[in-house]
């Protein structure tokens, strides 16, 4: 479905992020959040030939706790994140590439304790940018 070369999203959708070896996340697209988060894991920071990383591991299906996928990423940022709850955190930030049906373009991520979420990620608008439309009335419209 396109809307003068938009893409029409749902309020659910299946990402990949390649970089980090995730090939399918369901993801919940959220307009109310800015920036992207994921729920990881055993988040460290360290510094690799003077740059700081971070690594972290992920449960990409959140129906099978058992798989977990170890990552490591540039930190581009630490910033202090406003949640839904109206606490705020200072959290890393990762740049990654992500892919949506057919398209793929770089994302920014903050990593966060999503434990008590339906969904590991939200999908926010930095990431919708001016590429996407949402129809929050359907699920999973990207092909």
């Amino acid at each position: 479905m396109q809307s003068k070369d938009k893409m029409i999203i749902g309020r659910l959708e299946s990402i990949a992020l390649p970089e980090l070896g995730i090939k399918d996340m369901q993801v919940r697209v959220d307009t109310g959040a800015k920036t992207s988060s994921l729920h990881v894991d055993n988040i460290v920071k360290y510094m690799e030939s003077g740059i700081p990383w971070v690594k972290f591991d992920i449960h990409p299906d959140i129906h099978n706790v058992k798989k977990l996928i170890s990552c490591k990423a540039v930190l581009s940022d630490i910033r202090k994140i406003k949640s839904s709850n109206g606490t705020s955190e200072e959290r890393y930030v990762i740049e990654t590439a992500m892919t949506l049906g057919k398209e793929t373009w770089p994302i920014e991520i903050t990593l966060t304790d999503r434990t008590d979420m339906n969904y590991l990620m939200l999908f926010g608008r930095e990431a919708i940018g001016k590429r996407l439309l949402v129809d929050p009335s359907k699920v999973f419209l990207a092909k």
